[in-house]
């Protein structure tokens, strides 16, 4: 990797927390001026404290907290150079029975609306600089089957398609598109969906804050004329057979 990332303006959704708190202190650390989003401020100033991050607190399944986000980062940065969509979570892991219609609606919204939203704006943006990433967080699941995930893992199939879809779109304007498809993290995703959590020795080895900020920081650092339309991150601790 030879491109440098700083002075790049970068905005991490679901930043408070997990992945996003990774890849936000990930690509700050890389040079980068990154915004935070989420909806937790007391864990955003945590972030910031801890980083030197800059933050807005923001429903990213609000269209209008979306328009706030990126006047602010307009008016105080001046450009946006990165979008990583990571903004997402489990709900409800339950079979599609016992899922609430809200439950249904939240997921959807929180894991493939909430992207749309947020490409949307971020995509006029960078079409008119020419330049420009956008990174989509989606998971595994969208691509395999366990019982209990069929809502989540439809948002995310849905956000794999958009992802391509965009890069189909955005390409002709120099603005790269990727969808980073990881698996099993060591993040608090499994105790808020409450998912048994594994064995200590276990989640040493699943995918950590820092693996996908590093990851994320070196898609980035790719040059301008190159790009990972798509990437699959899994642990080796973690057996995938498919149905």
């Amino acid at each position: 990797m030879i491109a440098e990332l700083a002075g790049k303006v970068a905005l991490v959704t679901g930043a408070s927390m997990g992945w996003g708190y990774g890849i936000a202190a990930t690509l700050k650390e890389a040079g980068c001026d990154v915004w935070a989003v989420a909806r937790s401020e007391e864990k955003l100033k945590e972030l910031s404290q801890s980083t030197g991050v800059r933050y807005l607190v923001a429903d990213v399944t609000v269209a209008a907290h979306w328009d706030r986000v990126i006047d602010t980062i307009l008016a105080e940065s001046g450009r946006l150079d990165i979008l990583v969509n990571n903004a997402g979570g489990g709900v409800a892991i339950t079979p599609v029975t016992d899922q609430t219609d809200e439950d249904i609606e939240t997921s959807i919204s929180l894991n493939l609306t909430s992207a749309i939203l947020g490409s949307k704006r971020a995509a006029r943006i960078m079409q008119e600089q020419k330049s420009g990433t956008i990174i989509h967080v989606s998971s595994i699941c969208a691509e395999q089957n366990w019982p209990g995930w069929g809502i989540y893992a439809a948002a995310k199939a849905g956000l794999n398609q958009f992802s391509r879809s965009l890069y189909v779109e955005m390409r002709p304007y120099n603005v790269r598109v990727t969808c980073l498809v990881p698996s099993w993290g060591n993040t608090a995703f499994q105790a808020n969906a409450n998912i048994p959590l594994p064995d200590p020795d276990v989640a040493s080895q699943m995918i950590n804050p820092l693996n996908m900020g590093q990851l994320i920081t070196d898609i980035c650092k790719l040059p301008a004329h190159l790009v990972i339309p798509e990437v699959t991150l899994l642990p080796l601790v973690q057996e995938i057979c498919p149905y």
